[in-house]
């Protein structure tokens, strides 16, 4: 295998994002040769429509398929010990808040699965039963605010300093060797097939470059349903931020305290070495349907589109956003809640009905390999989503993990295991701002 190995060529697109970086870097470290691997992005890693570059990502076990047990450990084990991802792990504790009886019989649930696990998760979650247990962990948060909250804590809990993680994934990247396509020279148009038709060969870009290869894996994100036919099993959406500055004296109060999130408010994060803390509401997601031509279909069809945040810089949320985030500081943070908000952005990524990945060579292209289907809950594997992938590659990959991630067309990716099918753009007043550049270069 080493052999093999060490000749063969592959192509990862989208490599400037989490799942794609990651398999880069685990192709590297599996010991192929880095020249022999190639990473395309529409931008530098970490690549500016990521949903990955980003200031921070929530850090934690939650047991939402039967494959997240072990892929959170190991992910867990990877951000606390390997060298590379250590740095950024932030271990602050995470503070799972619910206040509705729903909720709360929601949680009490997550709870139970933690304990179930049969894996020691007892030691590090606790349940917080009042305002007082709450309040112990997190004494900066009002008790005015959280009356009949209950709350799980968990200690091995964070968040991940994610845009510094990808880039240092970049930087490994280029030390070792590995080679880069940006630009237009790393947009995905097609794929390149042999003289069978059906056996990939490699990709052509936008600006008409080919790059030939063994294998290509398409990691793209929340682009990828517009970039090949997937017959539905992706839907991409995009969820709101945005952040407020502190002054140092503010931020010193705040510096490790845990992740707060509640289901039906948001969630938000210590401020980073800047004093910046970024706010997010909790909301089934934002889509965007245009008719588009993916590869792979003979006609436009309906698919929510991405819009790139680094393509459309003025671009904010909808103003429906601006209350909700205005709500979550007004609960989390009301001393707050008169600062000004900055960077206001929508944040793209793409669900599955069932909300497992999807990681499977394409069943009509042989070497063809999908790498998506994050379902906004997958950043915490960067450090190890990438050597499954590599797994699939070698045609070793794990029964449960290859079942879990299969070609699996139907279902409801629109809705997933969300509260509610997500709101159209369309019909979200507030969020694009064309018109008021136009005005400014008049």
């Amino acid at each position: 295998m080493a052999t093999s190995r060490a000749n063969t060529k592959i192509v990862v697109v989208g490599g400037g994002g989490t799942m794609g970086s990651s398999t880069a870097l685990h192709l590297v470290r599996s010991g192929y040769t880095p020249s022999n691997i190639t990473v395309l992005d529409t931008y530098p890693i970490p690549s500016a429509q990521s949903a990955g570059n980003d200031l921070n990502k929530i850090m934690g076990i939650r047991l939402r398929n039967k494959v997240d047990l072990q892929l959170s450990l190991e992910a867990r084990d990877m951000w606390r010990n390997d060298e590379l991802f250590k740095p950024f792990f932030h271990n602050t504790g995470r503070l799972d808040c619910e206040g509705t009886e729903k909720g709360i019989a929601s949680l009490r649930r997550q709870y139970q699965d933690l304990l179930d696990a049969g894996v020691g998760l007892e030691k590090s979650n606790e349940w917080l039963d009042s305002e007082d247990a709450i309040l112990a962990k997190m004494p900066l948060l009002q008790r005015d605010q959280i009356k009949g909250w209950k709350a799980i804590f968990s200690k091995d809990g964070g968040w991940l300093a994610a845009g510094k993680a990808i880039n240092a994934i970049g930087e490994e990247l280029r030390r070792k060797g590995v080679r880069f396509g940006f630009g237009g020279a790393g947009s995905f148009k097609q794929p390149l097939f042999g003289s069978d038709g059906t056996t990939c060969i490699g990709v052509e870009t936008t600006d008409g470059t080919k790059y030939y290869a063994d294998k290509v894996v398409l990691a793209t994100g929340a682009w990828s349903p517009t970039l090949v036919d997937l017959e539905e099993q992706c839907c991409s959406k995009a969820w709101v931020y945005a952040m407020i500055q502190l002054s140092p004296k503010e931020a010193a109060e705040y510096k490790d305290s845990p992740v707060v999130y509640n289901g039906d408010i948001g969630f938000f994060f210590e401020p980073n070495e800047d004093g910046v803390i970024k706010v997010c509401d909790e909301f089934p997601g934002f889509t965007r349907f245009k008719k588009h031509q993916p590869y792979g279909v003979d006609q436009p069809k309906r698919i929510s589109v991405p819009r790139s945040h680094a393509k459309h810089p003025t671009d904010t949320y909808p103003d429906a956003s601006e209350k909700s985030i205005r709500r979550a500081i007004s609960t989390f943070l009301p001393q707050f809640k008169n600062k000004e908000l900055f960077n206001r952005a929508l944040c793209w990524c793409t669900d599955t009905a069932d909300a497992a990945l999807l990681i499977c060579e394409h069943p009509k292209w042989k070497n063809f390999i999908l790498a998506t289907g994050d379902s906004g809950h997958t950043f915490k594997l960067l450090p190890i989503v990438g050597k499954h992938v590599v797994e699939l590659i070698e045609g070793n990959l794990a029964d449960d993990l290859a079942h879990a991630w299969r070609w699996r067309p139907g279902g409801d990716a629109l809705k997933s295991r969300r509260a509610a099918p997500a709101k159209d753009l369309a019909d979200m007043p507030g969020w694009n701002h064309d018109g008021d550049l136009r005005k400014a270069k008049l």
